[in-house]
């Protein structure tokens, strides 16, 4: 069963799925990093805060003895846009790469087809023609 598992395991599909993964997270990572850092800021001009810090309370919280608020209700609605923000230039490189890897596949000469021989009947004729003689 070991060797079994460890046949599977090697196989190229999966070792190429498991590089992609950690690919993937890694750029999820990055695109995370620039929508905080860079297009969060930008969109925070707009409305004066910080982007993620955006909500809408709905009911108010009230000061606890530390000075915190506890209490507060609200929607965080800037989290979700940034996530969003994330999402969509996420699904948009992959959508380039997949984009990417399909032209290159069809940029590829397609092996030619082989020229087709003579038919089964035509290779029977031919018998019965030779069987005749």
């Amino acid at each position: 069963m070991l060797k079994e598992f460890k046949e599977f395991a090697m196989k190229g599909n999966l070792v190429d799925i498991a590089v992609g993964f950690v690919m993937g997270a890694a750029f999820n990572k990055l695109v995370s990093t620039f929508t905080a850092g860079i297009v969060s800021p930008l969109i925070g001009l707009i409305f004066n805060a910080d982007f993620r810090d955006l909500k809408y309370i709905i009911q108010e919280g009230t000061m606890n003895d530390a000075g915190e608020k506890v209490g507060e209700i609200a929607v965080l609605y800037g989290d979700f846009l940034t996530d969003l923000i994330d999402f969509i230039i996420v699904a948009f490189v992959m959508f380039m790469i997949v984009k990417g890897v399909n032209k290159m596949k069809k940029s590829e000469p397609e092996p030619e087809a082989t020229p087709a021989g003579p038919t089964q009947e035509e290779l029977l004729m031919e018998i019965r023609d030779a069987l005749k003689k």
